[in-house]
């Protein structure tokens, strides 16, 4: 008898002992999330990244019963913060915001210090936001065609910023340039809001920023808004025309983003993830929030979202291609 009393107060005490590991593991949709969690953006505060991380944190935060920490880690072209995400914990608590940039710089680097398929899941595309060719206002210039005829007059003498060496502003305008049969002379800046202020300083001829950085001014009346480069046209700027409207059809620039976590993140916390977010897209003030910055609400499940990494890295292949650029 009391031989039997060990045993059952030792198989209580260790039954106690498990209960919490087993209670806080993060592979269980029931108790996930526990704390606190980290969503790093691989930019700086302020970008548009980080603006649309921020508007669709504040609605996940509830839905998951924890906060949502934004983490800036801006730095090598968005590739600091992916490496710190590919080796954090696979438990849920770190995210990436991830996009476009992530599987262009798999092939404009080397050695980028992260994998982007095999390292990270994809759990879903969130937003999408146009790319607009523009010029200042007080410009000539107030069609694509004119900017082309000008470019093919003047080789080279024209110029135009981007966003930096092997961006979608950078590698879009050589295609762009290469569809119209011209040529302008590239001159790199640090970001979206660098080759904004290029063009309205009168640095640079044109540029091809996102939208969402350029709809500030072009609302202004600071910038002339050329051509769209989506699918359809903008409806904040429905008399602007796309590039395929003005017969570039195979050249579509869209900025994407979305959720990824670490690679071997479980099901049932992905699972979570990906319900509450799906929640949050719905809510009108995210919604809003998306739009005011010219973007809009573009979701894609995860296995849609992985598969549009693949087409932008062939995409990036191409453009560097076109613009005669190696791996950096």
């Amino acid at each position: 008898m009391h031989s039997l009393t060990r045993r059952t107060l030792l198989a209580q005490a260790l039954a106690a002992a498990a209960a919490p590991a087993f209670a806080a593991s993060p592979a269980h949709a029931d108790t996930y999330p526990s704390r606190p969690i980290k969503w790093v953006v691989p930019f700086l505060a302020g970008t548009a990244p980080d603006i649309t991380a921020r508007v669709v944190a504040e609605a996940v935060a509830p839905l998951l019963g924890q906060p949502v920490v934004i983490e800036n880690k801006g730095g090598a072209a968005g590739n600091l913060g992916a490496r710190i995400v590919a080796n954090a914990p696979a438990d849920g608590y770190t995210w990436i915001y991830s996009s476009a940039p992530m599987a262009a710089n798999m092939r404009m680097y080397k050695e980028p210090g992260f994998d982007a398929m095999k390292d990270f899941r994809h759990v879903m595309r969130l937003s999408s936001s146009d790319i607009v060719v523009v010029v200042n206002a007080t410009s000539d210039i107030r069609t694509l065609d004119d900017l082309l005829v000008k470019a093919r007059a003047q080789p080279g003498v024209l110029n135009y910023a981007s966003g930096g060496v092997g961006t979608p502003s950078h590698l879009g305008v050589e295609m762009l340039l290469s569809e119209g049969k011209a040529s302008a002379t590239h001159v790199p800046y640090k970001g979206a809001s660098e080759l904004v202020n290029a063009v309205l300083g009168g640095q640079v001829t044109f540029g091809a920023p996102i939208f969402s950085v350029a709809y500030p001014q072009i609302k202004a009346g600071k910038l002339r808004p050329l051509a769209v480069a989506g699918t359809r046209r903008n409806a904040l700027l429905p008399q602007v025309p796309t590039l395929a409207e003005l017969g570039m059809k195979d050249l579509v620039l869209t900025s994407w983003g979305g959720i990824s976590v670490p690679r071997a993140t479980p099901d049932a916390v992905v699972a979570r993830i990906q319900a509450a977010f799906a929640e949050a897209m719905k809510q009108p003030k995210v919604i809003a929030g998306l739009t005011d910055l010219g973007g809009q609400v573009d979701m894609q499940d995860g296995a849609t979202y992985t598969r549009g990494f693949t087409q932008e890295m062939a995409l990036t292949e191409t453009m560097m291609k076109k613009a005669g650029l190696e791996a950096m």
